[in-house]
């Protein structure tokens, strides 16, 4: 297949899950209620566990690859946790209604920009990386349909929002397309700052959700995301 044709396929794909994510929420109850309850926060710790996998076997990897240099790299990272924490602190300040899909757009541009860039570059773990976009973009899609649909938002505008970021995947794999790949420094720093803001986003917003007193199921589920995120390092890479 023309790479790039592969890339608008497999970036349409990822941005696909957000909205099959949100169709899953609409189940509205699972019986009995505590099943539900234990559902929602394994839902949260598989999402955290497969943005550790995304973080660790393809971003930091393919990143330090592009950024030889450590300063470097240990200081994109730290600029994307801090730019995340300033994102999370400004929702806070604003009393933000949907933190959880602002997080998710957040970090699924940059991961798309990374993605287009690296099928340009030909890179070996441009399918594995869209599979692990696509695999978070599930639970996420899930959780956001959960907060915005608790609030004070019509749910045809939800899903028109996550059909919208949706499209934003081939968008941003387009721009890394053209212009990403004749420049891998900047290609490997979006990727090393994605992961800094991940890891921010995993510690501060999914790991505090997932935990669910005298229950064991939901950290369970962070293993699994893990391991299906390994599985496919393995396997794709």
């Amino acid at each position: 297949m023309d790479p790039f044709v592969e890339m608008l396929l497999w970036t349409a794909l990822a941005g696909s899950c957000i909205p099959a994510g949100a169709a899953l929420a609409r189940i509205e109850r699972i019986r009995p209620l505590w099943l539900e309850e234990e559902f929602r926060h394994f839902v949260i710790a598989f999402g955290g566990g497969v943005l550790l996998g995304a973080v660790t076997l393809v971003l930091v990897p393919e990143g330090v690859a592009h950024v030889p240099q450590p300063w470097a790299v240990a200081g994109l990272m730290l600029a994307g946790g801090a730019i995340f924490m300033a994102l999370d602190r400004a929702q806070a300040r604003w009393k933000r209604e949907s933190p959880q899909f602002t997080a998710m757009a957040a970090d699924f541009v940059p991961e798309s920009l990374a993605l287009g860039g690296m099928f340009a570059v030909g890179a070996d773990g441009a399918v594995l990386l869209a599979i692990l976009i696509g695999l978070q973009n599930l639970p996420e899609g899930f959780n956001a349909w959960r907060e915005l649909a608790a609030g004070s938002f019509n749910r045809r505008i939800v899903i028109g929002l996550m059909v919208l970021l949706a499209c934003f995947g081939p968008v941003c794999g387009l721009m890394g397309w053209f212009w990403l790949a004749d420049q891998p420094i900047a290609l490997g720093a979006i990727m090393l700052f994605a992961a800094g803001g991940i890891l921010y986003l995993t510690f501060q917003e999914i790991a505090p959700q997932a935990r669910l007193e005298r229950h064991w199921a939901p950290p369970l589920g962070a293993v699994l995301g893990f391991a299906l995120a390994l599985l496919a390092e393995i396997t794709f890479h």
